[in-house]
């Protein structure tokens, strides 16, 4: 399945090769998709399974657009990494475990970037929570990337 993806990338890469390296143009796609069905699950989640309610816990109460962007986000956060790891930044030769961590580390930080933002936009900027969501994801992907391809899937430097 690997191979599969990974020729079916470097088919549709061609007309980028002048553009960015073959890895810049892996992390769009599958980042993209990615994403893509992250904004997806938000939207479906927000307007059609909570109805744009907020959701009463039995201790605390939690806003229908931060509901809505963690029900997505247990679908997107392994698919992420499964990407990443195997597609995107397949040459780094760190631990799987170590990988993991690291992701689950930078995916803890852009998840406090996410609820941040998305909180600014949704109250205080007043936008319209999927646009709010799609802002948010651009500011917190660029900083995703940078750190993915210099920590979380680094190649160690063999001695």
């Amino acid at each position: 399945m690997k191979q599969l993806i990974l020729d079916i990338l470097a088919f549709f890469y061609q007309p980028f090769a002048k553009v960015m390296p073959f890895q810049t143009f892996r992390y769009i796609v599958c980042g993209g998709g990615n994403t893509a069905m992250d904004i997806l699950l938000y939207f479906i989640s927000f307007n059609f399974i909570l109805h744009k309610e907020m959701v009463h816990l039995p201790f605390f109460t939690i806003s229908a657009h931060i509901a809505a962007f963690l029900m997505a986000f247990v679908i997107t956060f392994p698919t992420g990494f499964l990407l990443n790891k195997y597609i995107v930044f397949s040459e780094s030769n760190l631990r799987g475990r170590v990988q993991l961590v690291r992701y689950f580390l930078l995916v803890a930080i852009c998840f406090l970037f996410n609820l941040v933002f998305i909180k600014f936009f949704v109250e205080v900027c007043h936008f319209y929570p999927t646009i709010a969501k799609i802002l948010t994801t651009i500011l917190v992907v660029c900083f995703s990337y940078f750190t993915q391809k210099k920590f979380t899937f680094k190649v160690k430097v063999q001695d």
